[in-house]
């Protein structure tokens, strides 16, 4: 049975992007490699801020759908 995560990463503009995976540092390589998505990439890769465990895939993709909903302000709070 895979592991779910859900995690946030700082762009270099600042911004931040939440993703699922089931491979949080494989991941990290392909979003720095420009591969990961069509919006890490228009933005530049920095740095992995938080990753979480999630029950499933479907959990997983419950708690991104939330975390990109809070204002910026609240969305490394989700993490704790």
């Amino acid at each position: 049975m895979k592991q779910w995560y859900v995690y946030i990463l700082e762009c270099q503009d600042g911004s931040f992007y939440t993703g699922v995976t089931t491979d949080v540092d494989a991941r990290m390589k392909v979003h720095a490699e420009g591969k990961g998505s069509k919006y890490v990439y228009q933005k530049g890769f920095v740095r992995l801020l938080k990753a979480k465990l999630c029950e499933s895939k479907s959990d997983a993709c419950k708690c991104e759908y939330a975390i990109k909903r809070l204002p910026r302000g609240e969305k490394l709070g989700w993490f704790e």
